[in-house]
């Protein structure tokens, strides 16, 4: 494993499991947690961790793609991502994860934003955490 200098750290609290509560240390988060319809619970007004897990990766990707832009001096008239996580069962009886972002760059030519998109995918703290672990399919829009 890399060693790694901590910029930050984050603190959140899960109780309950997946019909409980998640709370951040500093209250910004602070959420009833509730299975969605399509797993058996209640869905409607509540978030669950895959929801979670989605916007803090998309956010994050985002992020990572401004930062390579902006080192690489590549201008672009901006971006976002929409990151799509599903969560399914393994045949040893477990639970896993697939991620699928989409990444929209304005401002490029398609070849120019993959190649943007492909180093910020080699930066972004999500993907370094869930690479090899995770399939993470990545689709650029330009």
């Amino acid at each position: 494993m890399q060693e790694m200098k901590a910029l930050y750290t984050a603190h959140a609290t899960g109780h309950g499991g997946r019909e409980g509560s998640v709370k951040s240390s500093d209250g910004v988060i602070d959420m009833k947690v509730v299975p969605p319809k399509e797993l058996g619970g209640a869905g409607g007004a509540f978030t669950n961790p895959e929801q979670l897990f989605a916007a803090g990766y998309a956010a994050c990707f985002d992020s990572a793609i401004r930062h390579v832009a902006k080192l690489k001096k590549i201008p672009f008239k901006d971006s976002k991502v929409t990151a799509h996580v599903t969560i399914g069962s393994t045949p040893s009886g477990g639970f896993g994860l697939a991620v699928e972002l989409e990444a929209h760059v304005e401002g490029l030519e398609k070849a120019v934003a993959e190649e943007l998109v492909h180093a910020a995918h080699q930066v972004c703290p999500y993907s370094n955490a869930t690479r090899g672990n995770v399939e993470v399919k990545i689709t650029v829009k330009a």
